[in-house]
């Protein structure tokens, strides 16, 4: 059985048939809430699987992921607002500015490790979310309102369900193009950066430059789904981006398995659905997720759904070294 069920997982059929279950999924629930709340939860992948390029893929710890997630909104909405741009003609400048940030931010923290990694890059998120919340462009405290809805050679889709399905649509292209990033020689050199950056360098990878390809890669994503979330809210403002949102995207990424974009998918979908689900808990719910989250960490350290290992018959190794054995022979 569980023999079927590991082949299952590592079938091609999976993606397939997760995207037509989030296909039918308006037609068995239809309401303008539910849509909303699938449409966040779909955003929230697409954010989940840019730090999973940056964290999953390349091992490096980014807390400030929030940053390009603030700046892709904001750049589409002040782009959309002050300038008359509809969203999708935003896309192209949005790339190119999440780019510049994550290359801009990336050049003086990537030479740091661990630790000092993740605390510089919190530092950056912080920042950037009080630059937006004292910039005059930004509008301050109160951000920016008014941004208009998705359209597309004229077609609107702001309606709930025209948006739901185009989030998805994009939300699987970026999940797609994440799995061939990860199948291909950078995505290799990424896997080699994440076991021993080291020993990497020792074997020709200039690490330095593999790594900062990670970062703005991550920071894309991010700011893509920035514009797809001041399509949806059609307003944006810092307290949509504060380091709660870092640490959830983080928390989806290390919850489906840090590497495995299916497992991440399940992760983010995970974090995003479940609260609502225990809404009717009321104050209640938030203890009652937490707590699962616990368990789950305790019953599947290595993720949901964890990368599989190059290595037959074996998942992806825990993130905590396994205690080491030492035997004792008699010499004679």
């Amino acid at each position: 059985m569980n023999l079927a069920l590991r082949r299952f997982a590592q079938s091609r059929a999976v993606g397939p048939l997760g995207l037509a279950a989030a296909a039918l999924a308006p037609l068995l629930i239809a309401t303008p809430y539910s849509l909303n709340v699938m449409t966040s939860a779909a955003i929230f992948v697409m954010l989940a699987i840019g730090l999973n390029i940056v964290v999953g893929y390349c091992g490096l710890l980014d807390l400030g992921f929030a940053a390009f997630f603030a700046v892709g909104a904001y750049t589409s909405g002040v782009l959309s607002t002050q300038y008359g741009l509809s969203l999708v003609q935003t896309v192209p400048v949005v790339v190119a500015v999440t780019l510049l940030a994550g290359i801009l931010i990336g050049l003086p923290t990537l030479r740091l490790r661990t630790d000092y990694l993740a605390i510089v890059t919190l530092g950056f998120g912080e920042i950037i979310r009080i630059l937006a919340n004292n910039l005059e462009i930004t509008g301050g405290p109160s951000g920016i309102y008014g941004i208009p809805g998705l359209s597309f050679f004229g077609l609107g889709l702001d309606d709930p369900v025209g948006l739901y399905y185009t989030v998805l649509v994009l939300v699987a292209v970026a999940v797609l193009l994440a799995g061939r990033l990860d199948r291909s020689r950078l995505g290799r050199a990424w896997s080699c950066i994440r076991e021993d950056e080291d020993a990497a360098e020792a074997m020709g990878v200039h690490t330095y430059r593999v790594k900062l390809a990670a970062y703005s890669a991550g920071a894309v994503w991010g700011g893509l789904a920035g514009v797809l979330f001041a399509a949806q809210m059609s307003a944006v403002s810092p307290e949509s981006f504060r380091f709660i949102q870092s640490a959830l995207v983080l928390m989806a990424v290390v919850l489906g398995g840090m590497g495995s974009s299916r497992g991440v998918v399940v992760g983010a979908v995970c974090i995003s659905l479940v609260p609502e689900l225990l809404r009717g808990i009321e104050d209640n719910r938030y203890f009652a997720f937490g707590a699962v989250l616990i368990a789950v960490m305790v019953f599947r350290p290595v993720g949901l759904w964890p990368r599989p290992s190059r290595e037959p018959g074996r998942t992806a190794r825990r993130s905590v070294p396994e205690p080491v054995s030492v035997r004792t022979e008699k010499v004679t």
